[in-house]
């Protein structure tokens, strides 16, 4: 990456903290104004110092105006003038001593193995609730919930011998639950058997397709049109009237006809077109 220089090196001070000065005179300059003029002489900017040191943009401009309130605590305070004491090339650990001298003293003995400085810096009081440890927590208990029910659930099953029916009735030692009764569904009422529920002063003709399609066409007492389509394989069709029923069968093979309640068998033969009529009464084909 090629870091351009910065535009307000003319103004930075001229002093800067040089690497292993042990002590500083009263008048030395801030450790906020050694870093501003040691990164202004390295031609960085505030921004590109940011992206190195993941020390975030505000936090750098207030710890080059030494305002350390920012950094959350002194332990965040020293890794981050050591970073970018490191990065423009000035002594860190010098003006760590400062800092400390500054504030209080050097850090405790009990301390952490390293410095975290890959993230956003988490200010005391701010935090949020660690929904992921509840979200672990509550996962553990359904899981456990879910375990003792399989146990309790296997407790009652004896453990030799491999899996068999259920033993009969008064057989053995216990009780056994009797197998439940098979749902019987009625038989589905035949065609015939439909068409005989019609009333008796009526004709009533049913046609099943049951080998193939046909067209048909179907005409009342009145003359009226009743049908004219054609009756798909697997389908049917009813008509009913108090006088009579007219019907032409395209292919009378592949129709089945009941009339009145009873079964008159297919309309004719395979490819046929048949004319009939139906009254009521017994079937009779005019």
């Amino acid at each position: 990456m090629t870091i351009g220089k910065s535009p307000d090196r003319e103004n930075a001070p001229s002093s800067t903290l040089p690497s292993g000065t042990a002590e500083q005179t009263a008048d030395a300059p801030s450790i906020g104004r050694v870093l501003s003029a040691a990164r202004i002489d390295a031609g960085l900017t505030v921004d590109q110092v940011s992206s190195a040191t993941r020390v975030r943009v505000p936090i750098v401009h207030s710890i080059e105006e030494d305002d350390f309130g920012r950094c959350g605590g002194d332990f965040y305070a020293r890794g981050h003038i050591r970073a970018i004491a490191q990065l423009v090339r000035v002594d860190g650990e010098a003006l760590v001593a400062r800092y400390d001298a500054a504030h209080g003293g050097s850090p405790a003995s009990k301390r952490p193995t390293e410095l975290i400085e890959s993230g956003p810096i988490k200010v005391p009081g701010r935090g949020r609730p660690n929904w992921t440890a509840a979200m672990v927590a509550a996962i553990v208990a359904v899981v456990g919930v879910i375990g003792f029910n399989l146990v309790s659930g296997k407790s009652g099953v004896g453990t030799t011998g491999s899996a068999s029916a259920p033993l009969p009735s008064g057989s053995g030692t216990g009780s056994v639950a009797p197998a439940p009764t098979p749902t019987v569904q009625p038989p589905a009422p035949a065609p015939s058997a439909a068409i005989a529920a019609a009333p008796a002063d009526k004709v009533t003709v049913k046609l099943v397709a049951e080998k193939d399609t046909s067209w048909v066409s179907a005409v009342d007492g009145t003359g009226k049109s009743l049908f004219q389509n054609n009756i798909e394989e697997g389908r049917d069709q009813t008509f009913t009237d108090p006088k009579q029923i007219k019907l032409v069968i395209g292919n009378a093979g592949a129709v089945h006809v009941y009339v009145n309640g009873k079964d008159l068998g297919p309309a004719g033969k395979n490819g046929q077109v048949v004319h009939v009529t139906y009254t009521p009464g017994d079937p009779q084909a005019g």
